[in-house]
């Protein structure tokens, strides 16, 4: 019973001092009193005494400098050099691109709740938010989607002259510049209301101030160039693109086939040193009405003409203008949208070095331009995209199903239509959360993680929100036309979530590949060191990576025992429990990712669905805090966007855990596996989704008339045109909020026969004259339900007018106005 108790002791010890995370020399001196303490009390057995001995002494060992290096880090740094593959220059590059930032904080284990709480959100300067309301509502207010997408196949070209004029194509574009010098997070903002009304003219605007020739310029590009080019870009006499992907390179963009050859040539009659490019290349945004393109290419010298000394030198990126000979912009492409798309092709294309952007002496440095610029874009571009698809939706879709009845009873309070509505009012609170969180973080650095989790994930939940829109809408959402409010949106999902990396890649080899190397505290230095064969500092750095994961082991496996209730919690409140969990799950994170690495070395590459699970894991953690930022930011004390917070942040932690617990039952080593799931999962997975109360909550919440819902959907472009559909959903939704009480009178007697007549004012007017309704009240109802009844229609079209003859009138209104009145259950 003693040996049990001493035994015990020692456990308890050893998981205070590890989670404690204490030094070596604590550790030893801690170790030795206890021993000393139970030797000479006589209640440890010999056995035990002889071995917790031998782990004191290897403490001991282990604080000898000279011992430690050659017992313990030579071999590791052998065994790091062997395992870990060897890193490409473009490798090296994409890890090397912008900065870690929260994502790291998570990753590491121990988040300083502090960095996050006191980071300040980007605002809108009162330049930015009169350009909001003013510029961005009169393009928005001249834009008809449908007509652009069905009818047009373009922009009108008034509405490409307001956009030059106004400088939508220099928003990132400095002030010194001529341009707008936009924030990130105001450009986030400008997109996302454009997108809110229409995703061609959002597309259109996006792309010129995202991955394109003027981010690169005000970056890379010479004084010259910069001279030459910028202005143009500003007034929008300029009409640039980017391109990059091709018919047989689009991920991998390291592999791009394209050429350029350094050589002598002719260009304006004379013969000089350039570059003889031959590319294909597809799927480029803006290209049909291009000017200038970007272009990426491998550079090479074979002749030595520009360095004797140098032959290959890689991605390298120029500009070139539209009209060059040799460069023939091909046949648009059709995305499902109508936003500019095509092919470019160059063949033998001569141009002088000083096209090469930022000149010689940034030639072979393209890629890692590329992925700095793609760095910020992901934070910008497709979160605005996807954030303005959900509160589109959120709006359209919560008036609709309140206003929508079946069994005399609006559906949005039917379960499963619930579940429907409470994923997309909860993952529409991710979205915002996120996108602002994102943005602000790009405009005070490059995050080198963050906004790749932003890419993947927010375009995943537009996904899903869209999804769930057009389940519940139904045939009101299938039936096409410039009634539906989400159908167009629906049919360019795949556009954002295939480019700037399909998710299927991002997923599996973007998020975790670049993240656990690049966010973990000691990985790429111990592999700088290692590398380099500096034993003193792999030995100072695998010393220090060893204490922090004996730490976040025995956190995990404490916390995991005995949960995280009583770790101290940053605010206090209804939130201070997801601060605690989301602190577990992150030293779940970073023992799991340490486990992963040690035991599957340079394969974890090629096991894409283990290293996405890891991947989910610190994404989710991310979208749980930037919503917990959001909420003590923006509305703390708010009870409806509370509501919103804990669907959001239950959803987030829950498949957290699931990608830990998906990682662990697939680790291909049981005895790894185990071990992982006793740290971690002690006593099960304790995170599960949000329960059906919760969401039930939170769907009858979506469906009244807040001011949280104005504030979630604050983005979302209101049309001056009475018919636009979400007006119509909108007006309709007010007058119901009004209305149902009397209408729901009205219903009872009809369904008690107590009211009679043989249409919908004969009713009417016989449930006043029996003191069913008063007349105020009639009249009110008879608002709602023609307001009601005609938001709740599709559209139907003349045969001609679907086989392109536009100015046949539309018979829709004619078929409305016929139709019966007798529209009551």
């Amino acid at each position: 019973m003693m040996t049990l108790l001493s035994l015990v002791l020692f456990v308890a010890l050893a998981g205070a001092l590890a989670f404690k995370g204490v030094s070596l020399k604590v550790w030893l001196g801690s170790w030795v009193v206890l021993w000393l303490v139970l030797t000479l009390s006589g209640a440890m057995a010999w056995w035990l005494a002889i071995i917790t001995l031998i782990g004191a002494v290897a403490m001991v060992l282990a604080l000898i400098p000279s011992v430690r290096q050659r017992w313990i880090s030579q071999p590791f740094m052998r065994y790091l050099n062997k395992a870990l593959p060897p890193m490409s220059a473009t490798e090296r590059e994409a890890l090397e691109a912008g900065e870690p930032w929260w994502e790291a904080q998570l990753f590491a284990g121990k988040p300083q709740w502090n960095k996050l709480l006191s980071f300040n959100y980007t605002t809108l300067t009162e330049r930015e938010q009169q350009f909001l309301d003013n510029e961005v509502e009169t393009v928005c207010n001249m834009v008809n989607d449908w007509k652009i997408d069905f009818e047009l196949m373009d922009l009108p070209e008034d509405v490409w002259r307001y956009l030059r004029e106004n400088r939508f194509f220099a928003m990132l574009i400095d002030e010194d510049h001529g341009g707008l010098g936009f924030s990130a997070y105001a450009q986030s903002a400008v997109v996302t209301k454009l997108a809110t009304h229409s995703g061609a003219l959002a597309t259109t605007v996006m792309v010129p101030n995202s991955l394109g020739p003027g981010e690169l310029l005000l970056k890379y590009g010479t004084e010259a160039q910069k001279e030459k080019w910028l202005p143009g870009l500003v007034d929008g006499s300029e009409i640039p693109c980017f391109g990059l992907t091709g018919p047989e390179v689009g991920s991998d963009a390291t592999a791009l086939p394209d050429t350029g050859v350094v050589c002598k040539g002719e260009f304006n009659g004379e013969q000089v040193v350039g570059v003889r490019l031959n590319f294909s290349k597809r799927w480029i945004t803006l290209a049909p009405v291009a000017t200038v393109i970007g272009l990426a290419f491998k550079m090479s010298d074979p002749d030595g003409l520009i360095d004797p000394e140098r032959r290959d030198y890689g991605i390298t990126c120029a500009l070139v203008p539209a009209d060059t000979q040799g460069i023939s912009i091909g046949r648009r492409h059709y995305p499902g949208s109508s936003f500019m798309n095509g092919p470019i092709l160059g063949q033998d294309v001569f141009i002088p070095l000083d096209y090469l952007i930022g000149g010689i002496d940034k030639a072979g440095q393209g890629w890692r331009m590329l992925v700095e610029c793609l760095s910020a874009g992901r934070g910008i571009s497709l979160p605005a995209l996807s954030t303005a698809a959900s509160q589109k939706s959120y709006r359209a879709v919560t008036a609709y199903s309140r206003i929508r009845r079946q069994f005399r009873m609006p559906i949005g309070r039917f379960e499963g239509v619930q579940e429907a509505l409470a994923r997309i009012a909860g993952n529409s609170y991710l979205l915002e959360s996120c996108r602002a969180l994102t943005a602000s973080a790009v405009d005070h650095l490059i995050p080198s993680v963050v906004t790749t989790i932003a890419k993947y994930h927010m375009t995943e939940m537009m996904r899903s929100v869209v999804n769930d829109s057009m389940d519940i809408m139904g045939g009101r959402a299938v039936q096409q036309g410039p009634r539906n409010p989400i159908a167009l949106g629906y049919r360019v999902i795949p556009v954002a979530i295939t480019v700037e990396g399909a998710n299927i890649l991002t997923r599996s080899l973007m998020i975790f590949g670049q993240g656990a190397i690049r966010c973990h505290p000691y990985l790429l230095k111990e592999m700088e060191a290692a590398n380099s064969r500096d034993i003193t500092a792999f030995d100072k750095l695998l010393s220090q990576h060893i204490g922090t994961a004996v730490n976040r082991a025995g956190r995990s496996l404490v916390l995991g025992l005995f949960g995280s209730r009583w770790l101290k919690a940053p605010v206090q409140g209804p939130t201070a429990r997801y601060f605690q969990q989301i602190e577990q799950l992150s030293s779940a994170l970073f023992i799991a990712s340490d486990v992963a690495m040690a035991t599957l070395g340079g394969s974890l590459k090629r096991r894409e669905k283990l290293s996405a699970r890891l991947g989910d894991t610190l994404s989710h953690l991310y979208l749980a805090s930037s919503a917990l930022k959001h909420y003590h930011s923006e509305g703390d004390g708010d009870k409806d966007e509370l509501l919103h917070l804990d669907w959001g942040v239950q959803h987030s932690l829950a498949e957290a855990a699931k990608g830990l617990e998906g990682f662990i039952r697939n680790h291909p080593s049981k005895g790894v596996a185990l071990l992982l799931r006793v740290l971690i999962f002690p006593r099960g997975n304790r995170y599960q989704p949000p329960s059906d109360k919760l969401g039930g909550k939170l769907a009858e919440k979506s469906i009244s008339q807040s001011s949280f819902r104005e504030r979630l959907t604050h983005l979302t472009f209101a049309p001056a045109e009475q018919s636009d559909p979400v007006n119509q959903l909108e007006r309709a939704f007010g007058l119901c909020i009004k209305a149902e009480p009397a209408y729901e009178r009205l219903l009872k007697a009809l369904a008690k026969q107590q009211v009679s007549g043989a249409t919908f004012i004969d009713r009417l007017q016989d449930a006043v004259a029996k003191q069913v309704l008063t007349q105020e009240e009639a009249t009110l109802v008879e608002e709602y339900d023609n307001e009601r009844f005609e938001a709740l229609l599709t559209d139907d079209f003349d045969p001609a007018y679907l086989k392109g003859d536009f100015g046949v009138e539309n018979t829709e209104q004619q078929l409305a106005n016929t139709l019966t009145r007798q529209r009551v259950e």
